[in-house]
């Protein structure tokens, strides 16, 4: 890896093949949200991250398979997923597709309301479900783990104002690393920002994103998911190998596995 000149960020020689899912539904059905997202929050997130490198494809619900064929999902090291209103029109064989390859490595970085998709159900085994409240709060995004990459140049907090307040209890397993925690203006506290591994895949959740405000233009969160697409894509480990397998030491019947 080498140095972003620009943003500090470490860059990969081979790049990193990043898509961008959106359902797409909020801004072609509401006016404020297209007034703040005219070509859509993938195409905004696209337009983010691109000053880091990455030049992601997009993919939305009404493409044939999601736009989620198994060619793309080859081709993909990073899924990035935002969804909200159509999380049940989301075909399942396309979940088991994206599941599968996030335990092949793929990883897996899920934005704000797509904490009720059902890939990041499948992959946590459990509702995600949580407390919320539509109002234009202030949001304080603490850091609480200074060693994760994911916190690259972000400090010891940044603040968002309006956001969305999103509140515990969040049914998830206890997160391998919590990386962010938020507090709202409301006095709510919420793990926002939460890393998990399965299989060979890398997963992070990250709070922020409500559609009807401006958050995925906002510095801090855009650097926040470039530096999460970096982790996500780091090394994975070694393929397991599965079935059966001939002893490693001698036995009456068997031949020695040859190394």
């Amino acid at each position: 890896m080498k140095m972003n000149a620009q943003h500090g960020t470490p860059e990969r020689i081979v790049p990193i093949r990043v898509t961008i899912w959106n359902e797409y539904v909020h801004e072609r059905i509401n006016p404020l949200v297209a007034r703040n997202y005219p070509k859509g929050i993938h195409e905004a997130l696209a337009a983010g991250i691109g000053p880091y490198g990455f030049r992601p494809r997009m993919a939305t619900l009404e493409q044939p398979e999601h736009g989620l064929s198994h060619e793309v999902l080859n081709q993909t090291d990073v899924l990035i997923w935002w969804g909200h209103l159509a999380h049940d029109q989301v075909s399942d064989e396309i979940v088991t597709r994206i599941q599968m390859r996030v335990l092949q490595g793929m990883g897996l970085i899920v934005l704000h309301a797509g904490h009720r998709s059902k890939i990041f159900q499948r992959l946590m085994g459990t509702t995600c479900d949580l407390k919320w409240r539509e109002d234009a709060e202030r949001e304080r995004i603490w850091v609480v783990d200074p060693s994760h990459p994911i916190t690259y140049g972000i400090g010891e907090y940044f603040e968002i104002e309006p956001e969305e307040m999103y509140g515990e209890f969040f049914d998830i397993p206890a997160p391998d690393q919590l990386v962010f925690i938020s507090w709202f203006q409301g006095g709510e506290l919420f793990r926002s920002g939460c890393a998990y591994q399965r299989g060979l895949g890398k997963i992070f959740y990250f709070r922020p994103g409500h559609e009807t405000y401006p958050t995925y233009y906002h510095p801090k969160v855009l650097q926040v998911i470039a530096n999460a697409i970096y982790w996500a894509a780091s090394p994975h480990g070694v393929q397991p190998v599965y079935g059966e397998v001939p002893p490693l030491e001698p036995m009456p019947g068997y031949p020695l596995k040859k190394m």
